[in-house]
């Protein structure tokens, strides 16, 4: 990188440094996530207190050290304030930062996690749909990023194309986890020697919800509320989004080999 250098980032950890300084850890577009002291951030009247807060987007000038790199110029291009007005917004905001600290690259690169990161906090502070809708087509999204994304379309067994049925309530189909994905349920019993265990079993609505997700490709220049079919009403209803959010942390924590700790914010917050 040289003794400075030059990144756009957005702000995703923080901690207090020092008697009046923050480390954060921040998510640049040039060089991954880097972690930097905002010197004099938590002194009163510091022009670094605003630029240092979480979700905010800085134009930086960077100097390399020893042992900790330093910001030495900071220009905010865009502070995503509307996500401290609505506990649902920060709370799902919170939960996509931690799942991008967990895939992040450090010293190369990350533009399409940059792109992705940054629609959908942009989504989540200007829509008015439900905050869970875009956190889900987050998760999805920075899933299919890192490698991990679940078929949703087709069978793991057969890859036999599934369609959800959405006019009979007994219709279902499973999931699995360590299977990748969906699973057609007679299928599941005939290779039942070889069958991946089935973790959640879906209803027609709650696997059209899934589906939808990945209709929406990259760039990721516009709102979910552009793509999703609002003819099917029930697949936006809060009991449908929180159960493929369940289904998909369940998913995401298996293949990052982590607890999703916003989570349990998730799930007090939208009162599971």
């Amino acid at each position: 990188m040289g003794q400075t250098y030059r990144a756009t980032g957005i702000n995703l950890k923080s901690m207090a440094l020092g008697e009046s300084d923050r480390l954060l850890t921040i998510l640049t577009k040039e060089y991954g996530l880097i972690k930097a002291v905002a010197t004099g951030a938590r002194k009163h009247r510091s022009g670094m207190a605003g630029r240092s807060g979480l979700f905010v987007m800085n134009d930086l000038q960077i100097s390399s050290g020893r042992n900790l790199d330093r910001i030495t110029q900071a220009e905010t291009i865009y502070a995503f304030t509307g996500l401290g007005q609505n506990l649902g917004k920060l709370t799902a905001a919170q939960y996509l930062a931690e799942l991008v600290l967990v895939q992040a690259l450090s010293a190369q690169p990350q533009e399409q996690l940059f792109g992705l990161l940054t629609q959908q906090l942009k989504n989540l502070e200007g829509g008015e749909h439900n905050p869970l809708l875009s956190l889900n087509h987050g998760i999805y999204h920075l899933l299919a990023i890192a490698g991990f994304a679940p078929e949703l379309h087709a069978c793991c067994l057969t890859r036999q194309p599934l369609t959800p049925n959405l006019s009979s309530s007994q219709w279902q189909v499973g999931f699995s986890i360590a299977g990748g994905g969906v699973v057609k349920l007679a299928e599941s019993l005939e290779f039942k020697q070889s069958a991946p265990k089935i973790n959640y079993h879906l209803n027609g609505r709650e696997l059209n919800a899934l589906q939808t997700l990945t209709a929406y490709d990259p760039p990721f220049d516009r709102s979910p509320d552009q793509f999703l079919d609002r003819s099917i009403e029930d697949a936006l209803s809060y009991s449908t989004w929180i159960t493929v959010e369940r289904i998909l942390r369940a998913y995401a924590q298996y293949h990052f080999d982590r607890p999703i700790l916003s989570g349990t914010l998730i799930d007090t917050c939208f009162n599971l």
